[in-house]
C-alpha cells in the first residue's frame, strides 16, 4: 500500500476549481517505476489479455509515432533505472531487458514485423502508466492511439478518434469558462524538450484501479456502500499524474498516466493535507462532487475528516 509520505498530493490552497494546473517537469522522465510495480503489471497484462478491444486503441497512421513512443520511453526507463532496465543494440536490433520481470525483447526499431505487438502496446506492458497519444493536425488535437486499463470512469473505444473539445465537452463548465480553448492552446504550443505535468484528482469508494466507463456497474455500486464506520479504510484518495511530452518527429502529444490510490486513513495521517481538503471539500461546488463521483458519500468524508484535522 502507498504511503503518505510518498503519495502526489494535488492540491495548492483550500478552494478547489477547474483550471490548467500544468507545471513544467523537473525531472523530464515519462515513467516512475514504485514499489507496487510487479502487481501493476500483472494487472495490466491481464485487463489486455481480456479486454483488448477496451484497453488498446490505434489508428493506422499512428505507426510513426508508437515506435517514436517506444523509443522515449525505453531512453527514460534505462536512464532512469539502470539497475531495473538496459538496453543492447546491434546495429538495428534492438534488446531490451526488464530485469524486474525477467524478460527480454529483441526487436527492429521501426519494423512492426518484428514485434508480437503494436509498438505502444508492448511497451506499455512494460510500464505502470496509460500511454495516450494526441495527433496535431488541422490546428486541433486528436485521441489516435492509446493504451488504457486505469481510467478514470471514461472510455478510450468510445473516445478514439475524436478531437480534445470532443473528449472533454462532458465535463461540467469546461467549455462555458472557456477552459477547452485556453488549455488546447497551451497544449498546441507545447514544444519538444519542454515536458509538463499536472496532477488531476477524485475520491473513489474501493481501492479499484481499473474503473472504466464499461465497467460501471462493477465498482460504481460502490459509492452507496460507504458508511461512518469504514470511510477512513473504504475511500480512497485518486490522483492521476499526467505528464505531456512533445514528440519531435511526429509531432504529437505522448500524455503518460500514472495512478495513485491512498486509503483516505492513511492520507488523514498529514494533517496540513487533512484540513486543507476538509475546506476543499467544504467549499466544493456541487457540479464537480457530482462531476468526480464523490456526491454521494461527501457528507461521510466531511465528517471523518473534521474529526481527524487539528488547529494549525
Amino acid at each position: 500500500m502507498m504511503k503518505v509520505d510518498s503519495f502526489p498530493y494535488p492540491f495548492k490552497g483550500d478552494v478547489y476549481r477547474y483550471s490548467n494546473n500544468s507545471v513544467p517537469l523537473e525531472e523530464p522522465s515519462c515513467v516512475e517505476v514504485t514499489a507496487s510495480y510487479s502487481e501493476e503489471i500483472k494487472l495490466k497484462r491481464k485487463l489486455l489479455t481480456q479486454h483488448p478491444e477496451r484497453c488498446f486503441q490505434s489508428l493506422s497512421h499512428t505507426m510513426k509515432a508508437q515506435w517514436e513512443i517506444v523509443e522515449m520511453v525505453i531512453q527514460h526507463l534505462t536512464t532512469y533505472y539502470p539497475q531495473r532496465f538496459s538496453l543492447e543494440r546491434n546495429k538495428g536490433e534492438w534488446t531490451f531487458h526488464n530485469h524486474i520481470l525477467k524478460e527480454h525483447t529483441t526487436f527492429t526499431l521501426g519494423d512492426e514485423t518484428t514485434l508480437s505487438l503494436e509498438p505502444l502496446d508492448f511497451i506499455g506492458r512494460h510500464v505502470q502508466e496509460d500511454l495516450i497519444f494526441m495527433m496535431q493536425r488541422d490546428g486541433d488535437l486528436y485521441m489516435d492511439a492509446g493504451q488504457l486499463c486505469f481510467p478514470a470512469n471514461w472510455s478510450l473505444a468510445f473516445n478514439i478518434g475524436m478531437s480534445f473539445e470532443e473528449i472533454h465537452g462532458p465535463i461540467p463548465g469546461f467549455k462555458e469558462e472557456g477552459l477547452d480553448q485556453r488549455i488546447l492552446t497551451f497544449l498546441m504550443r507545447m514544444e519538444a524538450g519542454d515536458p509538463w505535468v499536472r496532477r488531476n484528482w477524485s475520491l473513489m469508494a474501493g481501492d479499484r484501479l481499473d474503473t472504466s466507463l464499461e465497467t460501471f456497474d462493477e465498482w460504481g455500486k460502490g459509492r452507496r456502500n460507504v458508511s461512518k464506520e469504514n470511510v477512513g479504510e473504504y475511500v480512497h484518495f485518486r490522483v492521476e499524474v499526467q505528464k505531456l511530452f512533445r514528440l519531435p518527429g511526429s509531432n504529437g502529444l505522448l500524455f503518460t498516466i500514472h495512478t495513485h490510490l491512498l486509503p483516505l486513513e492513511e492520507f488523514a495521517k498529514n494533517p496540513e493535507w487533512t484540513n486543507e481538503f476538509y475546506h476543499i471539500l467544504h467549499e466544493l461546488p456541487d457540479h464537480i462532487a457530482d462531476y468526480k463521483g464523490l456526491s454521494l458519500f461527501k457528507k461521510e468524508v466531511i465528517g471523518y475528516l473534521k474529526e481527524k484535522k487539528v488547529e494549525m
